[in-house]
């Protein structure tokens, strides 16, 4: 069940940044309150206060609220006015759908002066004959009552007619509340025979010691029985199963009162379905297994597991291997991390793994990735080694292949040990003088012409004019 907290009214109080000692309007319906607390000392400058569709049973902890002008308790479980004496400046005031049988509990408001606006629609005291007269003659400050205009006719004529309709208002409220006191008992009766019912249903569970000595007995008889009783425990999941959902039909469909006591079960069945959809819901949960990127035999495999377009193009001209990958437009670029490996690459996209086998081996690095600033794509370029992988043997493509007899040679020399021969007695000591030669610079006469020597295949044309 709901209960009004400091948390709760923060942040309901966003409009005012989230503080509440200034707060002037406050909206808390539909949070299964039962109990109305805390707002009178938290919240003095309230002026408007929703709080309908709850379970509040009483009107209580409000007569602080001296500023409070509208107040909607509208769908609640109130069974009587009272406790709003202190709301000085309340104009307005929603009690639609309750349980308010008191009529005469309106006396309550004759204080509010500047009450213009009741509703009691939905009630059951909204039925009593003489209901509107008499509400009309209690609270002669009222000029709206359930959204209808009190004229100045229909007062008059509600004054001299109250005491008429007084004692009959009062006959009604006592058949009410007797009528009212044995629906009371009758909750508590049907409430106590649900506890025990429950303490009955859970004691074979948990207390009857042979049956489950006569379960564990059978579980130990052999492998066969073993192998037959698994078709049995899920019949009786099953049967679980259907036996739930025939209590919650027959719940539903069960006829009940409009009572606050049938508010609350019908709340509690609600609870009790959601906490037990959540236990199954746990059960059901299992943990994924971290996906296989990597098998036990070293072999990479090819994951598309954030499900992204791409494309490989084997750039032949430019010794490189290029993968286009369509990486969300409006991604953070920290939420991506590259991995490239010589034979695979590895792109992770917010925690789940992208990974493509290459065709060729390529130098991680030497690679490099970059992202686009309009299409968002991911664009990861990675150069080729000097030596492409085939399933026997490693070719390299920069070697020359020769000969057999090249071959021989280079082997004869790796074979020959050369050694420096050094002899101690000889010192020798490098002159240091001469070591950079200066190059002699010849003068050049600028009339000279550089002399042609012809090659001995060139053959004198006269034909030809000369070259200028």
């Amino acid at each position: 069940m709901g209960r009004i907290t400091e948390d709760l009214i923060r942040r309901n109080a966003e409009h005012n940044d989230c503080i509440i000692f200034s707060l002037e309007e406050l909206s808390l319906h539909q949070q299964e309150i039962e109990k109305l607390e805390h707002i009178d000392k938290w919240c003095r400058n309230l002026k408007i206060l929703y709080l309908q569709n709850n379970l509040i049973g009483k009107i209580e902890n409000v007569s602080k609220l001296k500023k409070l002008e509208y107040l909607n308790l509208a769908l609640n479980n109130i069974e009587k006015i009272e406790n709003l004496e202190g709301c000085e400046a309340l104009a307005k005031l929603d009690l639609t759908v309750n349980f308010i049988g008191e009529l005469s509990s309106v006396n309550a408001l004759r204080h509010n002066i500047h009450l213009k606006e009741l509703f009691l629609t939905g009630n059951p005291c909204a039925y009593f004959v003489g209901y509107r007269p008499f509400v009309v003659a209690t609270l002669q400050q009222l000029k709206w009552l359930d959204g209808k205009e009190i004229e100045r006719s229909e007062r008059i004529q509600a004054l001299q007619n109250f005491s008429e309709i007084e004692p009959q208002i009062r006959e009604q409220e006592k058949s009410y509340c007797l009528k009212r006191a044995q629906e009371k008992e009758e909750a508590q009766r049907k409430m106590q025979e649900g506890r025990e019912s429950e303490g009955k249903s859970s004691s074979p569970l948990g207390c009857e010691a042979p049956g489950h000595m006569r379960l564990s007995a059978a579980l130990q008889r052999s492998e066969e029985s073993k192998g037959l009783q698994a078709p049995a425990v899920q019949e009786g999941k099953c049967s679980e199963k259907s036996a739930g959902n025939d209590e919650d039909l027959e719940f539903w469909n069960k006829p009940s009162l409009f009572t606050p006591e049938s508010r609350l079960e019908t709340l509690r069945h609600m609870e009790k379905q959601r906490r037990d959809q959540e236990k199954l819901s746990e059960n059901k949960k299992k943990v994924k297994p971290p996906r296989t990127l990597i098998t036990a035999d070293g072999r990479a495999l090819n994951v598309n597991e954030p499900k992204l377009d791409f494309s490989l193009k084997d750039d032949e001209k430019g010794g490189q291997i290029i993968l286009d990958l369509a990486v969300y437009r409006y991604m953070d670029t920290s939420l991506i991390n590259v991995d490239v490996q010589p034979t695979y690459v590895r792109v992770m996209v917010k925690g789940k793994p992208f990974q493509l086998l290459l065709p060729a081996e390529v130098k991680p690095d030497s690679s490099s990735a970059q992202r686009s600033q309009t299409t968002g794509h991911l664009v990861i370029c990675m150069p080729k080694v000097g030596e492409f992988i085939t399933s026997n043997q490693q070719i390299p493509r920069h070697v020359n292949i020769t000969s057999t007899s090249g071959t021989e040679q280079t082997d004869k020399r790796k074979k020959t040990i050369e050694k420096l021969e050094v002899d101690p007695s000889k010192h020798s000591f490098p002159d240091v003088a001469n070591i950079v030669q200066e190059k002699k610079n010849t003068p050049r006469r600028v009339g000279s012409k550089s002399k042609i020597t012809p090659s001995p295949d060139f053959e004198d044309n006269p034909e030809v004019p000369p070259l200028i």
